[in-house]
């Protein structure tokens, strides 16, 4: 029989020991390795706070308002007509028999433009003609047949009755032979109208007729046949705001320039003025007339029109795409010392495309948010983006 063999309590007190170090040792890891974990989640955690709340805020780029000076000049557009312009409408009927003038040609007043064949209107006035040959012939007989009763009459031969029949019998015929002679002096002057003539001396500017044409008077879907302008001399109308009219006056001198002629100014002079607002526009018409004895200037031409008059020194200026328009009118967004956006209400003086002149509402040391976010309230926070250089409103 074998013999059993007890283990020994002394040897086996280290074992046990050793193995309770190695347990705490392990919990300390343990716990070490969650601490850590949540300590880099909280921070990953509060990193992306930080990172979504930079990514919430706008960046938005910021420039200065241009102050304006008194110098600055006003520039509108205007359009240019010819000072006397008129169509010439036919006021017969009738067949173009033959055309004179064709577009661009001058014309001197009085001078044969076309001339109309009115078969019909011929056939009228030879018609009333006869007509008033039968009333003269019916006037001078009812007229020898008062005279003889009124000789009659004085030797008691007739009634007093019977020869005022006869005497009021000359007054009608006498009425009807004049109507019959103003009927051919009608028709005689619409006969006259199948010759056009030019109403002024000037150049035809259109032609709208053929030979053999018809062409029918008073009609709402008649044509002008030609349209005659003096060019001599041409007017231009401007619509100037109603801030700047106070400025504008009688004989005062302004600049004229048109596309097809870069680098070439042409002096007008203001004539008239409606003084009258629009209040559709908030304008005043105005009248400018220059001289153009080399034609340059054509009628419907588009040009614009520099008036010596500016803001008084009182407005700043600011690109169109700095504007916001919504409910509370026209609005700026501004940047204040908070860092915060702020929504300022502007008056603008005048809106000349891609810029605009602010009469009231914002100074040039604003700092002004360009092409705002559409969802940017009052009180938003911005970040500016760096500058690349000046920003001023374009002229």
């Amino acid at each position: 029989m074998s013999e059993i063999v007890h283990p020994d309590p002394v040897a086996t007190e280290p074992k046990r020991g050793s193995l309770k170090k190695v347990g705490i040792v392990a919990a300390v890891i343990a716990l070490a390795l969650v601490a850590f974990g949540i300590f880099t989640r909280h921070r990953s955690d509060s990193q992306l706070a930080t990172w979504t709340t930079a990514q919430s805020t706008p960046i938005v780029t910021v420039i200065r308002p241009t102050a304006e000076g008194a110098s600055d000049a006003l520039t509108l557009p205007g359009n240019v007509q010819a000072y006397n312009s008129a169509a010439i409408y036919a006021r017969t009927t009738g067949y173009i028999r033959k055309w004179f003038v064709d577009i661009g040609d001058p014309v001197r007043a009085g001078q044969t433009l076309a001339i109309l064949d009115a078969p019909e209107v011929d056939q009228q006035v030879a018609a009333a003609q006869a007509d008033l040959q039968t009333a003269r012939a019916n006037r001078s007989l009812a007229a020898s047949t008062a005279t003889r009763w009124r000789d009659l009459l004085a030797k008691d031969a007739v009634s007093k009755q019977e020869t005022d029949e006869k005497i009021g019998d000359l007054a009608a015929k006498s009425a009807i032979a004049n109507a019959a002679s103003a009927n051919v002096r009608r028709l005689g002057a619409l006969q006259g109208f199948t010759r056009l003539t030019a109403p002024f001396s000037g150049v035809v500017t259109s032609r709208s007729t053929q030979v053999g044409a018809l062409v029918t008077a008073g009609t709402a879907a008649s044509t002008p046949l030609f349209t005659i302008a003096d060019v001599n001399r041409m007017r231009i109308y401007v619509r100037v705001p109603q801030a700047y009219s106070g400025q504008t006056r009688q004989g005062m001198h302004a600049t004229l320039t048109v596309p097809e002629y870069p680098g070439r100014a042409f002096d007008v002079t203001l004539t008239r003025s409606a003084d009258a607002v629009d209040p559709q526009s908030g304008t005043v018409l105005v009248e400018l007339q220059a001289a153009n004895t080399d034609r340059a200037l054509k009628p419907g031409a588009y040009a614009q029109v520099k008036f010596p008059v500016g803001a008084g020194g009182t407005g700043v200026r600011l690109p169109s795409s700095a504007l916001v328009i919504g409910a509370k009118g026209t609005q700026v967004a501004v940047v204040g010392s908070d860092g915060k956006a702020h929504l300022k209400t502007i008056t603008i003086g005048r809106d000349d495309g891609d810029s605009v002149a602010i009469s009231a509402g914002l100074s040039a040391s604003d700092r002004v948010i360009d092409s705002p976010p559409d969802s940017l309230q009052t009180g938003d926070p911005v970040r500016i983006a760096p500058s690349t250089g000046p920003a001023r409103a374009k002229r």
